[in-house]
């Protein structure tokens, strides 16, 4: 059975554009659009990830428009989190989250992204 759950494993996309071992096609990802800048909801993400973990690395990435990235612990949970503008007035945050077994754990993916929020207001 362990050889069976090894080999279903694989490689999944993170946000920050890497990958990471866990099983694909299960949802490990939720979004929230805040009316604030990409710069306050950056800092706002930076704040929860720290006060709930520990933060590992944060970088610019850049395409067409600025997209910036945070990858963290929390509870043991592998968090990375995207931000990017939608449009000029509304910023998207996507937190995903993985196990240390590569499943998935939204519980934490929605209260990290409901105190984003929480510290925006």
């Amino acid at each position: 059975m362990l050889l069976a759950a090894v080999l279903v494993a694989g490689c999944v996309s993170t946000v920050n554009e890497r990958t990471a071992a866990g099983f694909p096609f299960i949802k490990d990802r939720v979004e929230g659009r805040y009316a604030r800048s990409v710069d306050q909801v950056f800092d706002a993400a930076k704040d929860v990830v720290r006060r709930n973990g520990v933060l590992v690395r944060d970088s610019n990435v850049y395409s067409t428009n600025i997209v910036k990235t945070l990858e963290g612990k929390v509870n043991q949970r592998s968090v990375w989190m995207r931000i990017e503008p939608v449009d000029p007035k509304i910023t998207s945050v996507i937190v995903q989250t993985r196990t240390p077994g590569g499943g998935s754990d939204l519980d934490l993916a929605h209260e990290l992204e409901k105190e984003i929020a929480l510290e925006l207001k």
